[in-house]
Protein backbone atom coordinates (compact mmCIF):
# COMPACT_ATOMS: atom_id res chain seq x y z
CA UNK A 1 0.00 0.00 0.00
CA UNK A 2 1.86 3.01 -1.35
CA UNK A 3 0.90 5.63 1.22
CA UNK A 4 0.73 3.35 4.27
CA UNK A 5 3.57 3.79 6.73
CA UNK A 6 3.59 0.31 8.21
CA UNK A 7 6.32 0.78 10.81
CA UNK A 8 6.85 3.74 13.14
CA UNK A 9 10.31 3.35 14.65
CA UNK A 10 9.83 5.15 17.93
CA UNK A 11 12.34 6.82 20.20
CA UNK A 12 9.75 8.76 22.15
CA UNK A 13 9.05 6.03 24.69
CA UNK A 14 12.82 5.55 25.11
CA UNK A 15 13.20 9.21 26.07
CA UNK A 16 10.12 9.10 28.31
CA UNK A 17 11.61 6.13 30.17
CA UNK A 18 14.63 8.27 31.03
CA UNK A 19 17.13 8.06 28.18
CA UNK A 20 19.14 11.13 27.27
CA UNK A 21 18.90 12.51 23.69
CA UNK A 22 22.00 10.63 22.49
CA UNK A 23 20.70 7.25 23.66
CA UNK A 24 17.22 7.99 22.30
CA UNK A 25 18.63 8.69 18.86
CA UNK A 26 21.19 5.87 18.83
CA UNK A 27 18.73 3.21 20.00
CA UNK A 28 16.03 4.40 17.60
CA UNK A 29 18.26 4.47 14.53
CA UNK A 30 19.84 1.12 15.40
CA UNK A 31 16.34 -0.33 15.73
CA UNK A 32 15.55 1.11 12.30
CA UNK A 33 18.56 -0.56 10.73
CA UNK A 34 17.53 -3.82 12.41
CA UNK A 35 14.15 -3.60 10.69
CA UNK A 36 15.96 -3.00 7.38
CA UNK A 37 18.15 -6.07 7.85
CA UNK A 38 15.13 -8.19 8.78
CA UNK A 39 13.20 -7.14 5.66
CA UNK A 40 16.21 -7.70 3.42
CA UNK A 41 16.60 -11.16 4.95
CA UNK A 42 13.03 -11.88 3.88
CA UNK A 43 14.02 -11.20 0.28
CA UNK A 44 12.52 -7.72 -0.04
CA UNK A 45 14.23 -4.99 -2.06
CA UNK A 46 15.41 -1.94 -0.13
CA UNK A 47 13.47 0.57 -2.23
CA UNK A 48 10.24 -1.38 -1.87
CA UNK A 49 9.99 -0.72 1.86
CA UNK A 50 12.51 1.92 3.01
CA UNK A 51 10.45 4.90 1.77
CA UNK A 52 7.58 3.74 3.98
CA UNK A 53 9.51 3.58 7.24
CA UNK A 54 8.96 6.52 9.59
CA UNK A 55 10.55 7.61 12.85
CA UNK A 56 9.28 9.28 16.02
CA UNK A 57 11.42 11.44 18.30
CA UNK A 58 10.95 13.28 21.59
CA UNK A 59 12.13 16.88 21.84
CA UNK A 60 13.14 17.96 25.34
CA UNK A 61 15.06 20.84 26.91
CA UNK A 62 18.70 19.71 26.53
CA UNK A 63 20.77 21.32 23.74
CA UNK A 64 21.31 18.04 21.87
CA UNK A 65 17.59 17.88 21.05
CA UNK A 66 18.09 20.87 18.76
CA UNK A 67 19.79 18.70 16.13
CA UNK A 68 18.54 15.13 16.56
CA UNK A 69 16.51 15.30 13.35
CA UNK A 70 19.48 16.63 11.38
CA UNK A 71 21.77 13.93 12.74
CA UNK A 72 19.20 11.20 12.11
CA UNK A 73 18.78 12.26 8.50
CA UNK A 74 22.53 12.46 7.92
CA UNK A 75 23.26 9.00 9.34
CA UNK A 76 20.26 7.42 7.62
CA UNK A 77 21.04 8.93 4.21
CA UNK A 78 24.70 7.87 4.28
CA UNK A 79 23.84 4.31 5.32
CA UNK A 80 21.01 3.95 2.81
CA UNK A 81 23.19 5.17 -0.05
CA UNK A 82 26.55 3.60 0.74
CA UNK A 83 25.63 0.39 2.57
CA UNK A 84 22.32 -0.58 0.99
CA UNK A 85 22.52 1.12 -2.42
CA UNK A 86 19.09 2.66 -1.91
CA UNK A 87 17.59 5.29 -4.19
CA UNK A 88 17.17 8.96 -3.35
CA UNK A 89 13.67 8.59 -1.90
CA UNK A 90 14.78 5.79 0.43
CA UNK A 91 17.59 8.00 1.70
CA UNK A 92 15.10 10.58 2.97
CA UNK A 93 14.19 9.95 6.61
CA UNK A 94 10.68 11.02 7.57
CA UNK A 95 9.95 11.66 11.25
CA UNK A 96 7.22 12.79 13.60
CA UNK A 97 8.11 14.62 16.78
CA UNK A 98 6.43 15.23 20.10
CA UNK A 99 7.31 17.63 22.86
CA UNK A 100 8.63 15.97 25.99
CA UNK A 101 6.07 14.64 28.45
CA UNK A 102 8.84 13.94 30.95
CA UNK A 103 9.73 17.64 31.06
CA UNK A 104 6.25 18.57 32.32
CA UNK A 105 5.84 19.04 36.07
CA UNK A 106 2.94 19.24 38.49
CA UNK A 107 4.54 22.18 40.32
CA UNK A 108 3.84 25.60 38.73
CA UNK A 109 1.86 23.69 36.13
CA UNK A 110 1.21 26.75 33.94
CA UNK A 111 4.95 26.93 33.17
CA UNK A 112 4.59 23.70 31.15
CA UNK A 113 3.16 25.62 28.19
CA UNK A 114 6.41 27.62 28.05
CA UNK A 115 8.48 24.44 27.90
CA UNK A 116 6.22 22.95 25.23
CA UNK A 117 6.44 26.11 23.12
CA UNK A 118 10.24 26.06 23.13
CA UNK A 119 10.34 22.34 22.33
CA UNK A 120 7.84 22.83 19.49
CA UNK A 121 10.01 25.62 18.14
CA UNK A 122 13.24 23.58 18.03
CA UNK A 123 11.51 20.61 16.39
CA UNK A 124 10.03 22.95 13.79
CA UNK A 125 13.46 24.46 13.15
CA UNK A 126 14.79 20.87 12.93
CA UNK A 127 12.40 20.30 10.01
CA UNK A 128 10.09 17.75 11.57
CA UNK A 129 7.47 16.33 9.19
CA UNK A 130 4.73 16.48 11.81
CA UNK A 131 4.42 17.57 15.42
CA UNK A 132 2.46 16.78 18.57
CA UNK A 133 2.43 19.46 21.28
CA UNK A 134 1.67 18.24 24.80
CA UNK A 135 -0.98 19.83 27.00
CA UNK A 136 0.24 21.49 30.20
CA UNK A 137 -1.86 19.25 32.47
CA UNK A 138 -0.48 15.97 31.10
CA UNK A 139 1.79 15.98 34.15
CA UNK A 140 -1.19 14.85 36.22
CA UNK A 141 -4.09 13.73 34.00
CA UNK A 142 -5.47 13.16 30.54
CA UNK A 143 -5.75 16.57 28.81
CA UNK A 144 -8.97 18.55 28.99
CA UNK A 145 -10.61 20.33 26.07
CA UNK A 146 -9.20 23.64 27.34
CA UNK A 147 -5.62 22.41 27.70
CA UNK A 148 -5.72 20.68 24.31
CA UNK A 149 -6.80 23.93 22.65
CA UNK A 150 -3.86 25.74 24.27
CA UNK A 151 -1.47 23.02 23.08
CA UNK A 152 -2.88 23.32 19.57
CA UNK A 153 -2.54 27.11 19.74
CA UNK A 154 1.22 26.73 20.30
CA UNK A 155 1.55 25.15 16.87
CA UNK A 156 -0.87 27.56 15.23
CA UNK A 157 0.96 30.61 16.55
CA UNK A 158 4.35 29.26 15.43
CA UNK A 159 2.98 28.41 11.98
CA UNK A 160 0.80 31.47 11.41
CA UNK A 161 2.31 34.28 13.48
CA UNK A 162 5.97 33.56 14.20
CA UNK A 163 7.85 35.15 11.31
CA UNK A 164 11.12 33.24 11.55
CA UNK A 165 9.30 29.91 11.25
CA UNK A 166 8.18 30.91 7.77
CA UNK A 167 11.78 30.37 6.67
CA UNK A 168 13.05 26.81 6.36
CA UNK A 169 16.18 25.93 8.34
CA UNK A 170 16.48 29.27 10.18
CA UNK A 171 19.27 27.95 12.42
CA UNK A 172 21.30 26.27 9.68
CA UNK A 173 24.84 27.57 9.38
CA UNK A 174 25.05 28.90 12.91
CA UNK A 175 28.09 27.77 14.87
CA UNK A 176 26.17 26.07 17.66
CA UNK A 177 23.92 24.05 15.34
CA UNK A 178 26.78 22.92 13.08
CA UNK A 179 28.99 22.06 16.06
CA UNK A 180 26.20 20.23 17.88
CA UNK A 181 25.34 18.27 14.74
CA UNK A 182 28.90 16.96 14.46
CA UNK A 183 29.20 16.21 18.18
CA UNK A 184 25.85 14.40 18.40
CA UNK A 185 26.60 12.37 15.27
CA UNK A 186 29.95 11.31 16.74
CA UNK A 187 28.29 10.30 20.01
CA UNK A 188 25.59 8.29 18.21
CA UNK A 189 28.15 6.44 16.07
CA UNK A 190 30.12 5.64 19.23
CA UNK A 191 26.95 4.16 20.73
CA UNK A 192 26.49 2.10 17.55
CA UNK A 193 29.89 0.56 18.26
CA UNK A 194 28.85 -0.37 21.80
CA UNK A 195 25.69 -2.05 20.47
CA UNK A 196 27.65 -3.90 17.74
CA UNK A 197 30.11 -5.23 20.32
CA UNK A 198 27.14 -6.84 22.09
CA UNK A 199 25.86 -8.65 19.01
CA UNK A 200 23.76 -5.87 17.53
CA UNK A 201 20.38 -4.67 18.70
CA UNK A 202 18.96 -8.13 19.34
CA UNK A 203 22.07 -9.38 21.10
CA UNK A 204 22.25 -6.26 23.26
CA UNK A 205 18.58 -6.71 24.20
CA UNK A 206 19.27 -10.23 25.44
CA UNK A 207 21.75 -8.88 27.98
CA UNK A 208 19.53 -5.95 28.90
CA UNK A 209 22.03 -3.38 27.63
CA UNK A 210 19.52 -0.82 26.35
CA UNK A 211 17.22 -1.19 29.34
CA UNK A 212 20.11 -0.85 31.78
CA UNK A 213 21.46 2.25 30.07
CA UNK A 214 18.04 3.91 30.04
CA UNK A 215 17.58 3.16 33.74
CA UNK A 216 21.00 4.57 34.60
CA UNK A 217 20.32 7.77 32.68
CA UNK A 218 16.88 8.09 34.24
CA UNK A 219 18.36 7.73 37.74
CA UNK A 220 21.02 10.33 36.91
CA UNK A 221 18.36 12.79 35.73
CA UNK A 222 16.22 12.25 38.84
CA UNK A 223 19.24 12.61 41.12
CA UNK A 224 20.26 15.92 39.52
CA UNK A 225 16.67 17.13 39.61
CA UNK A 226 16.44 16.45 43.34
CA UNK A 227 19.83 17.91 44.31
CA UNK A 228 19.18 20.99 42.19
CA UNK A 229 22.17 20.63 39.85
CA UNK A 230 19.70 20.30 36.95
CA UNK A 231 17.67 23.50 37.34
CA UNK A 232 13.93 23.34 36.72
CA UNK A 233 12.21 26.65 37.24
CA UNK A 234 9.38 26.47 39.76
CA UNK A 235 10.32 22.92 40.76
CA UNK A 236 13.79 22.99 42.30
CA UNK A 237 14.82 26.60 41.66
CA UNK A 238 13.07 29.98 41.65
CA UNK A 239 10.32 28.47 43.73
CA UNK A 240 7.31 30.61 44.48
CA UNK A 241 8.28 32.71 47.56
CA UNK A 242 4.71 32.51 48.79
CA UNK A 243 4.79 28.72 48.81
CA UNK A 244 3.12 26.33 46.42
CA UNK A 245 -0.14 27.80 45.24
CA UNK A 246 -3.33 25.99 46.06
CA UNK A 247 -3.87 23.85 42.97
CA UNK A 248 -6.73 24.90 40.78
CA UNK A 249 -9.47 22.39 40.37
CA UNK A 250 -8.45 20.21 37.47
CA UNK A 251 -10.80 17.67 36.02
CA UNK A 252 -9.26 14.20 36.21
CA UNK A 253 -10.19 12.00 33.29
CA UNK A 254 -11.66 8.77 34.58
CA UNK A 255 -14.05 6.32 32.97
CA UNK A 256 -17.40 6.11 34.67
CA UNK A 257 -18.82 2.76 35.74
CA UNK A 258 -21.43 3.16 33.00
CA UNK A 259 -18.72 3.59 30.36
CA UNK A 260 -16.83 0.55 31.64
CA UNK A 261 -19.92 -1.65 31.56
CA UNK A 262 -20.82 -0.36 28.09
CA UNK A 263 -17.43 -1.39 26.73
CA UNK A 264 -17.64 -4.83 28.39
CA UNK A 265 -21.11 -5.36 26.93
CA UNK A 266 -19.98 -4.41 23.42
CA UNK A 267 -17.05 -6.80 23.72
CA UNK A 268 -19.33 -9.62 24.88
CA UNK A 269 -21.73 -8.91 22.00
CA UNK A 270 -18.81 -8.98 19.53
CA UNK A 271 -17.64 -12.34 20.90
CA UNK A 272 -21.18 -13.75 20.69
CA UNK A 273 -21.72 -12.59 17.11
CA UNK A 274 -18.49 -14.16 15.93
CA UNK A 275 -18.40 -17.26 18.13
CA UNK A 276 -18.61 -19.60 15.12
CA UNK A 277 -16.00 -17.85 12.96
CA UNK A 278 -13.42 -16.85 15.57
CA UNK A 279 -11.83 -20.30 16.25
CA UNK A 280 -11.08 -20.92 12.57
CA UNK A 281 -9.70 -17.40 12.12
CA UNK A 282 -7.41 -17.79 15.13
CA UNK A 283 -6.23 -21.20 13.94
CA UNK A 284 -5.40 -19.77 10.52
CA UNK A 285 -3.51 -16.88 12.11
CA UNK A 286 -1.44 -19.24 14.28
CA UNK A 287 -0.64 -21.44 11.28
CA UNK A 288 0.48 -18.39 9.30
CA UNK A 289 2.91 -17.55 12.10
CA UNK A 290 4.21 -21.12 12.23
CA UNK A 291 4.65 -21.13 8.44
CA UNK A 292 6.54 -17.82 8.57
CA UNK A 293 3.89 -16.28 6.33
CA UNK A 294 2.59 -12.74 6.00
CA UNK A 295 1.12 -12.24 9.47
CA UNK A 296 0.01 -8.67 8.83
CA UNK A 297 -2.10 -9.65 5.83
CA UNK A 298 -3.77 -12.41 7.86
CA UNK A 299 -4.37 -10.05 10.81
CA UNK A 300 -6.46 -7.84 8.54
CA UNK A 301 -8.85 -10.79 8.20
CA UNK A 302 -8.61 -11.91 11.83
CA UNK A 303 -9.64 -8.59 13.38
CA UNK A 304 -13.01 -8.79 11.62
CA UNK A 305 -14.13 -11.61 13.90
CA UNK A 306 -11.66 -11.66 16.83
CA UNK A 307 -10.94 -9.22 19.65
CA UNK A 308 -7.50 -7.95 20.58
CA UNK A 309 -7.43 -10.20 23.66
CA UNK A 310 -8.24 -13.30 21.61
CA UNK A 311 -5.56 -12.45 19.05
CA UNK A 312 -2.96 -11.73 21.73
CA UNK A 313 -3.56 -15.03 23.49
CA UNK A 314 -3.38 -16.92 20.20
CA UNK A 315 -0.02 -15.34 19.37
CA UNK A 316 1.26 -16.14 22.87
CA UNK A 317 0.44 -19.81 22.21
CA UNK A 318 2.68 -20.01 19.15
CA UNK A 319 5.32 -17.39 19.93
CA UNK A 320 5.52 -17.42 23.70
CA UNK A 321 5.29 -14.42 26.01
CA UNK A 322 8.34 -12.23 26.55
CA UNK A 323 9.86 -12.26 30.00
CA UNK A 324 12.90 -10.09 30.51
CA UNK A 325 16.02 -11.61 32.04
CA UNK A 326 16.72 -10.50 35.60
Amino acid sequence: MKNFYSVSISGYHIAEAGANPISQLAFTLSNGFTFVEAYLARGMHIDDFAPNLSFFFSYGMDPEYTVIGRVARRIWAVAMKNRYGANERSQKLKFHSQTSGRSLHAQEIAFNDIRTTLQALISTYDNTNSLHTNAYDEAITTPTEESVRRAMAIQLIINREWGLAKNENPNQGSFIVEELTDLVEEAVLKEFEAISERGGVLGAMETGYQRGKIQEESLYYEHRKHDGSYPIVGVNTFRNPHGDAVPQKIELARSSEEEKQSQLKRLADFHARNAKDAPAALAKLKQTVIDNGNVFAELVNTVRVCSLGQITNALFEVGGQYRRSM
